[in-house]
């Protein structure tokens, strides 16, 4: 699934593609992926004669802000996003169309048919599901030492699944998560309530670099990832264990080992991460 880097990746390359574009016609062609409003046609007739203004991100929600509303985008496992003339034939799996008055189209895919769209008034976009309850942004001021502190001292849970629950903090994933864990030198099975001090600040340290040097890169190309422009994400080249069971650590050289945490696939160094 594509976390904080690759959305906003993908954000900062659509910016650059459909701002300020004014929306013709919509074409949906799997209803299930609009969760709201519930009736689909409410949805296509709502952004007709609208304009892209702005494009946001929360944590893994893309957000584009038109005259009137937020049209709220999760990517899931794999969506994408392209932009195309108008007369480019349509890819299988492409499952929703917006066509520009220019006579280009923003077209999004998804083979697993995951991705979700949420249709709300600007301002109310808060209040409503997906986006309330969040945690905070790990790269706002919210995201204290002390608020880290805070949520996980309250938990009995294991040290991964407490950081990939989008209410603790937003943005990180199965990725992320490992690498983070790693560069603090925490098992992913630890109690999350019983790390100390030094090791949350040394924690808090490495989320925030981690998903930093990720951005900076475009991402990581796993699977099936590309940001809008067809361009791969660079800093799989980085890892230090996600994806490389098997292989010798960087640090150590001791063999990356995979496990099971929180019914996640989970990458560690058994020396380092003791």
């Amino acid at each position: 699934m594509p976390e904080l880097p690759e959305v906003e990746t993908v954000r900062k390359t659509l910016e650059a593609l459909v701002l300020g574009k004014k929306i013709e016609k919509v074409t949906i062609y799997w209803p299930k992926m609009v969760k709201h409003p519930v009736e689909v046609e409410q949805f296509l007739d709502a952004l007709i004669g609208q304009s892209i203004l702005e494009i946001s991100r929360r944590g893994k929600f893309l957000i584009f802000y038109t005259d009137d509303f937020a049209l709220i985008s999760h990517l899931r496992m794999e969506g994408k996003y392209g932009v195309f003339p108008g007369d480019t034939p349509v890819e299988n799996h492409t499952h929703a169309i917006f066509q520009f008055t220019d006579g280009t189209e923003l077209r999004y895919k998804d083979v697993r048919k995951f991705g979700t769209y949420h249709l709300y008034k600007k301002g109310s976009e808060w209040n409503e599901s997906p986006l309330i309850g969040l945690g905070p942004e790990p790269f706002s001021e919210e995201f204290t030492l002390e608020a880290l502190k805070q949520k996980l001292s309250k938990t009995s849970r294991k040290i991964k699944p407490a950081l990939l629950d989008q209410k603790v903090l937003v943005g990180l994933g199965n990725i992320y998560v490992d690498e983070a864990l790693f560069r603090a030198g925490i098992h992913p099975e630890r109690i999350a309530s019983t790390l100390s001090d030094e090791e949350l600040k040394l924690l808090h340290k490495e989320i925030i670099q981690t998903l930093k040097e990720a951005v900076e890169k475009g991402g990581s190309t796993i699977r099936s990832y590309i940001n809008s422009q067809g361009q791969i994400g660079l800093f799989q080249l980085e890892l230090n264990v996600y994806g490389r069971n098997g292989e010798a650590c960087k640090k150590c050289g001791s063999e990356i080992e995979k496990m099971v945490v929180g019914g996640r696939g989970t990458h560690i160094c058994p020396v380092c991460q003791k």
